[in-house]
């Protein structure tokens, strides 16, 4: 059976780790150390690196991996590497046999211009594009890029499991209550996270429903967020909270 476990590594990453059958994939290894302790603490044999986008924190740890493990690596096509790679498009699917798993690839341009995630097995592995109660911040992309982006992502199934790479939970609630004040599932969900990560808990993996439910930047057609920013185009309004949230 696949589980996906949390590896912590910097301030507030996560790289993510698939494992079934004695066999290993992470997502976004900024660091190796702590990938490396979990595949020998687990006994696990590395097959494969994906990578979300090109920034050093979710990069970092490949070529060291690399030296230690023969894993496949699958990165964004149109994205520069100093590591061998596969290059992934829109609508690809990487077979992950070794731990019995298929994702398809989805461009989701925003946070970078080549931003990709990973979707299968009732799992979204989106990288810097969607936060819990949050999204990514604007290095590369427009604004309306990201929009579109996180409404394809919103899509998916309710029950899709979203693995973030960062643990930016319970900064971007209190962001969102700003917005939201009379929002229920939104004040549970801070009861909830607040609770979980006091006992040092992961406030992941989300769900696309609770993220529909709670999230501001997926709710940017209802009043509420229309009342907050006044803004009645659900693009105009995504676009005010952005800028609201990077100074908040």
């Amino acid at each position: 059976m696949l589980e996906v476990i949390p590896v912590p590594a910097f301030r507030d990453n996560y790289i993510w780790l698939l494992q079934a059958k004695g066999h290993a994939v992470v997502v976004d290894p900024g660091d190796d150390a702590p990938v490396v302790a979990q595949l020998q603490a687990r006994d696990l044999v590395l097959d494969a690196i994906l990578i979300t986008h090109h920034h050093d924190d979710h990069t970092g740890g490949v070529k060291a991996l690399l030296e230690a493990y023969p894993a496949a690596v699958y990165a964004p096509a149109g994205e520069t590497y100093t590591f061998p790679h596969h290059a992934v498009h829109e609508g690809d699917s990487v077979d992950l046999t070794g731990i019995g798993v298929r994702l398809q690839v989805m461009e989701t341009p925003g946070h970078t211009l080549d931003h990709v995630v990973y979707y299968g097995a009732n799992s979204l592995f989106c990288g810097d594009t969607l936060f819990g109660c949050g999204c990514g911040r604007l290095f590369e992309g427009s604004c309306s890029q990201l929009y579109h982006s996180l409404q394809r992502l919103a899509r998916l199934p309710a029950e899709t499991r979203v693995y973030c790479a960062h643990e930016y939970t319970q900064h971007n609630i209190r962001f969102a209550r700003t917005l939201d004040p009379g929002n229920a599932a939104l004040a549970q969900r801070e009861v909830e996270t607040d609770r979980c990560r006091a006992r040092g808990n992961a406030s992941l993996p989300s769900s696309i429903g609770l993220e529909r439910a709670t999230n501001p930047f997926l709710r940017c057609e209802t009043a509420a967020i229309q009342k907050a920013t006044q803004k009645s185009d659900p693009e105009f309004a995504f676009c005010a909270i952005r800028t609201l949230r990077n100074s908040f």
